[in-house]
């Protein structure tokens, strides 16, 4: 992958040097609430969680909310000194990478976004190290995974979750994560486009008229289609660049380490190594082989139109 000519976003805020980091004792930090979720859902849930996407304190909150139980949303706290964070561009290699990935992101939905008419807010990308506040349910820790708030509209990101890529789910190696980093990224900013275009308040409104069941399979759609977004950013930069004559930014092998990273956070390849066994009823990102397809299909296309999984008769 090649990031030459690619600018920084200046948009990130950068918590990782905070007081308060580190892994302290709080476990998970999950709402639990009075509707009786047993503790081997909760594990589930939770583990499946920790892949990419949604907070997993939502999927366990909104289990609750089907069982009938009424989750605690702690309130954000305010940084140290209560003084507003300021985003910039990180100087540290783990910094400047994030940044140049999340520069490059926004600038080709920028475009996608100005060809249909529309404004693309760039969302804030919150870098942080063990545990950071969120709107979001209250408290983000490193081992929820990165995960989009709608509510603040910020990815949040500790970048422990790159390593975890590479040595538990084994999803990619050495050179090549840098590929398969730059599509968690893309992919939460996925779950951004979709807030922006109204996907996520409609898809909110409808899980609370489901049963868990019918709420998990809206949840897949939701994931995919944030997948398949991921596919046309790199679809959409490497036809600019082609167009006038420069290297590509996404080179031979790139899109296989990324396909060996859904696969390895599919959730039938997380739920048989945590449970040895799958469970599809309870899935909520999608298996190893949809997370693929999704992918390709929006790198291939190249359209948000090609990415409707909520049409789709085969996801």
């Amino acid at each position: 992958m090649r990031l030459d000519e690619t600018e920084q976003s200046e948009n990130i805020e950068d918590r990782r040097g905070e007081p308060g980091g580190g892994f302290g004792g709080g476990g998970f930090g999950f709402p639990l609430g009075g509707g009786g979720l047993g503790i081997g859902t909760i594990v589930v849930l939770g583990l499946i969680g920790w892949a990419l996407g949604i907070d997993p304190r939502v999927l366990i909150g909104g289990a609750e909310i089907f069982s009938g139980g009424s989750p605690h949303v702690q309130q954000p706290m305010q940084p140290p000194g209560g003084q507003a964070r300021r985003t910039g561009k990180p100087s540290d290699d783990i910094g400047r990478f994030v940044s140049t990935i999340l520069g490059n992101i926004d600038a080709e939905w920028t475009d996608i976004f100005q060809r249909d008419g529309k404004t693309y807010r760039k969302p804030v990308l919150v870098l942080y190290q063990g545990q950071t506040q969120a709107a979001c349910g209250g408290q983000a820790q490193s081992a929820m995974g990165p995960f989009y708030c709608p509510t603040d509209q910020k990815v949040y990101l500790d970048t422990s979750f790159f390593r975890e890529i590479e040595s538990r789910f084994r999803g990619c190696e050495g050179k090549a994560c840098e590929f398969s980093q730059a599509y968690v990224i893309a992919h939460e900013v996925g779950h951004h486009v979709q807030n922006l275009l109204g996907v996520l308040p409609r898809v909110q409104q409808q899980q609370q008229r489901m049963d868990r069941t019918d709420a998990n399979r809206l949840q897949v759609q939701v994931e995919l289609q944030a997948d398949c977004l991921a596919g046309i950013w790199a679809s959409h930069e490497n036809k600019r660049l082609q167009s006038q004559g420069k290297p590509l930014l996404v080179e031979a092998g790139d899109i296989d380490a990324a396909m060996q990273t859904a696969s390895a956070i599919g959730d039938d390849t997380l739920q048989r190594k945590a449970t040895g066994r799958v469970v599809p009823d309870s899935f909520t990102h999608g298996s190893a082989a949809q997370r693929q397809r999704w992918f390709m299909n929006g790198y291939r296309e190249g359209t948000v139109a090609a990415c409707n999984t909520f049409r789709s008769e085969n996801l």
